[in-house]
C-alpha cells in the first residue's frame, strides 16, 4: 500500500467521489429520501451520529492495519481541520474513526483519504469489512510465516468487486501467523492461520480455515474447514464462501443473517461440502491466480536509520518511567537490534498533534512504518534498538509515552452512548472511571498483567467483551419510577487458536458501583491465587457462583434522593440516565 499522495485519482474513485456530492445534493433538495441516502453512505463508510442527523462519523479502512507516515499525517490533518474534537479514534477493527464531521466535509475528506491511498468504500454496510491481521506479523519470532501479503491481497481484490456488494450481512475476515491468536481469528466469520505442510519433501505454505465465528447477542465460535488449505486455493477459498453466504444467508430475518447462523442451521459437516464443491468453481476459473504472485515476493527490508549520537539526558523520573515503558511496550522482533514499540492510545484515542509526533517519528526512526493493533494502539515496526531512548523522549514529549500498553490498565471500549446509534450506555466513562484503579498500585501487579478488560455499549460487542477475562455490556434498568444505567459483568471470555469460549454473566451492576466491583475481584484474585496461576484458571477454580455471591452487595443502590449522582451514566453526568436506542446502521 503506497502512501505517496496522488495527484490524478483512479477513474472509479473519482467516479465515486463526485457520485456522493450528487447524493448529497439531491439529499438536501428533497430530490432523494433520507433512508435511501442511508444506504448509499453506509457502503461507503459513513455512518450517523446519535442525535445529530447532520453529522456522520467516517471510518476509515486501513487493511490489516498496516499506515505510512504520510497516510498518519494526513490522518492528523482531516482530524485538525474536520472533527471538533479534533481526535482520531482507533478502532478494534484497525481503522481509525472520526465523529461529529459536517455532511458537505464528507467528500472532501474522502478526496484527502484517496490522495493518499486510503478509503472508506465498504467500511460499513453488507460487505467484506476492513481485513485484519496480527500486527506482529513480518517480525514475530513465533509466526509461521508473514501473513500480511495475504491480507493486503484479498483485501485488494475484495473492494468493489461485485461479489459482496450486497451481501445478507457484514463480513469480516482475518488472518494470524502466530500461535498467540494476536488477531483473535475465531470471532470471525472467516479466519486464516498460518500453517506449513511437507508436500513431495518439500515445505509448503497454507492455512487452516475457520468458518462461522462472530460475537453479538449470540456469540459461536467457529468450526475448522480443513486442515490445510494450499495458498493456491486461499483465493477460491474466499470466493467460495463468499458466494455461498451471499446466496444463501438468511434475509428475511437480519437477526440470524451472519454466516455463523448458517453454519448453525446446514451443520458442519454439510456446511463443508458445499463449501468445498463450491471451490471447485471457483478454482476452474482461476480466480485471482495473477495476484496470488505479488504475494510470495514481499518481504520488508531493514529501514536506513540515522543513529543519533550519544542518549537524551533523563532526570531521574524520566529514568524510572522510560525502565517501566521499555518493559512493557516493547516488542522484540525476529530480526536482530530492531523493536516494535507500542503507543498506547488510552481509550483508543489519539490527539491530531500526537499523530504528527507518531508519523515524525516513524519516519525517522524505522522508514514509517506503523500498524494499528485491535487493541486501540499502534505499534511503531523496526525501530533499532539503539533509538529506544530517543523515540521514548520524543513520545513522551508528546503525551504518548505511556507505559502498560496492552496490559491490564490498558482497557479496551467502543464509542458507546457518545455516538452510537444502539448504544445504551457511555462505556468511554467507564473506562475512564476504571482508570483510577491501576494508578494506585493494581497496575504494577505483576499476576495482574496479562487479564483483559473490555467494555460495549450495548450487547453487540464492539468493545469485545465476550472474550474479556473481565467483561461489560451496557443495559438499562428500571430502579422505582427511575432508569439507572446498569452493566452487565461477564467473566472468563477468551481465544486461542481455533477457539472463542465467552465470558459467563454473573450480575447486572450499576454503573457507579462497577469499579468497586472490579477492586474486589482482582484483589480477590491476588490474595487467594496459587503460584503461577492465571486469571483464567483462577476463574475457573473458584467457579462462578463464587463470583456471583461475591459482587452481590454491588447490585444495590441508594435511593434516588440519598444519592441522585447513581442515576447518571458515567461520562454524562449532570443528566438523569433515560435508555434511549435508536435504529442500528450496522444492518442496514
Amino acid at each position: 500500500m503506497s502512501g505517496a499522495l496522488k495527484k490524478e485519482l483512479p477513474p472509479e474513485v473519482e467516479a465515486e467521489i463526485q457520485r456522493f456530492e450528487r447524493e448529497i445534493a439531491l439529499l438536501q433538495s428533497g430530490q432523494s429520501l433520507p433512508e435511501d441516502f442511508q444506504r448509499f453512505r453506509l457502503e461507503n463508510g459513513i455512518y450517523g451520529i446519535r442525535g445529530f442527523p447532520e453529522l456522520h462519523m467516517i471510518r476509515v479502512k486501513i487493511p490489516y492495519g498496516n499506515l505510512t507516515a504520510e497516510q498518519t499525517e494526513v490522518l492528523a490533518d482531516i482530524a485538525d481541520k474536520y472533527t471538533p474534537g479534533k481526535v482520531g479514534h482507533v478502532t478494534t477493527r484497525q481503522n481509525v474513526q472520526y465523529h461529529y464531521v459536517k455532511r458537505p466535509d464528507v467528500p472532501v475528506i474522502m478526496r484527502r483519504l484517496a490522495e493518499c491511498g486510503l478509503t472508506t468504500r465498504e467500511a460499513c454496510g453488507n460487505t467484506v469489512r476492513t481485513v485484519t491481521a496480527c500486527p506482529y506479523s513480518g517480525i514475530s519470532a513465533r509466526e509461521v510465516f508473514d501473513v500480511a501479503p495475504y491480507a493486503n491481497l484479498i483485501s485488494q481484490y475484495l473492494l468493489r468487486n461485485p461479489l459482496n456488494q450486497t451481501m445478507p450481512r457484514k463480513f469480516k475476515i482475518a488472518f494470524e501467523g502466530c500461535p498467540e491468536d494476536h488477531a483473535r481469528v475465531p470471532i470471525h466469520d472467516l479466519g486464516f492461520v498460518a500453517k506449513m505442510k511437507g508436500v513431495n519433501g518439500k515445505n509448503v505454505k497454507g492455512f487452516q480455515v475457520y468458518i462461522g465465528g462472530g460475537l453479538g447477542a449470540t456469540p459461536r465460535s467457529p468450526m475448522l474447514l480443513e486442515e490445510f488449505t494450499p495458498e493456491e486455493l486461499f483465493i477460491p477459498t474466499v470466493e467460495a464462501v463468499i458466494r455461498t453466504y451471499d446466496r444463501h444467508g438468511n434475509r428475511k430475518d437480519r437477526a440470524r443473517a451472519r454466516i455463523k447462523f448458517l453454519v448453525k442451521d446446514w451443520g458442519e459437516e454439510e456446511f463443508r461440502k458445499r463449501i468445498l464443491d463450491e471451490r471447485k468453481t471457483a478454482y476452474l476459473t482461476q480466480s485471482g491466480k495473477a495476484l496470488l504472485a505479488k504475494a510470495q515476493i514481499y518481504e520488508e527490508k531493514a529501514p536506513e536509520v540515522e543513529i543519533p549520537k550519544g542518549y537524551p539526558i533523563l532526570t531521574t523520573v524520566e529514568s524510572a518511567g522510560y525502565e517501566r515503558w521499555r518493559s512493557t511496550n516493547i516488542f522484540k522482533q525476529k530480526q536482530a537490534g530492531f523493536v516494535g514499540v507500542i503507543i498506547r492510545c488510552p481509550l483508543g484515542d489519539i490527539t491530531v498533534p500526537q499523530l504528527r509526533k507518531a508519523a515524525q517519528i516513524a519516519r525517522k526512526y524505522c522508514g514509517g512504518r506503523l500498524r494499528i493493533l485491535i487493541s486501540q494502539n499502534i505499534i511503531l515496526r523496526w525501530i533499532p534498538e539503539k533509538v529506544l531512548p530517543w523515540v521514548y523522549k520524543e513520545l513522551s514529549d508528546a503525551g504518548i509515552g505511556l507505559h502498560s500498553a496492552e496490559r491490564v490498565a490498558d482497557i479496551t471500549r467502543c464509542p458507546g452512548a457518545d455516538t452510537c446509534q444502539i448504544a445504551i450506555t457511555h462505556s468511554r466513562g467507564l473506562a475512564a472511571n476504571l482508570t483510577p484503579l491501576f494508578n494506585n498500585g493494581l497496575g504494577s501487579e505483576e499476576a495482574l498483567q496479562d487479564v483483559k478488560i473490555k467494555i460495549s455499549g450495548c450487547f453487540n460487542s464492539c468493545g469485545q467483551h465476550h472474550i474479556a477475562d473481565i467483561g461489560f455490556y451496557g443495559m438499562g434498568k428500571r430502579v422505582g419510577d427511575r432508569e439507572v444505567p446498569h452493566y452487565q459483568m461477564l467473566l472468563g471470555g477468551g481465544t486461542q487458536e481455533g477457539l472463542a469460549y465467552f465470558g459467563s454473566a454473573i450480575a447486572m451492576i450499576p454503573a457507579k458501583r462497577v469499579k468497586e466491583a472490579v477492586d474486589k475481584i482482582l484483589k480477590f484474585f491476588l490474595a487467594q491465587k496459587n503460584p503461577n496461576e492465571s486469571f483464567k484458571d483462577f476463574i475457573k477454580r473458584q467457579g462462578i457462583p463464587k463470583f456471583k455471591e461475591m459482587v452481590q452487595e454491588f447490585q444495590q443502590i441508594p435511593a434516588f434522593d440519598v444519592a441522585p449522582e447513581y442515576y447518571e451514566d458515567l461520562g454524562d453526568e449532570g443528566k438523569a440516565f433515560k435508555m434511549e436506542v435508536g435504529k442500528g446502521e450496522c444492518a442496514v
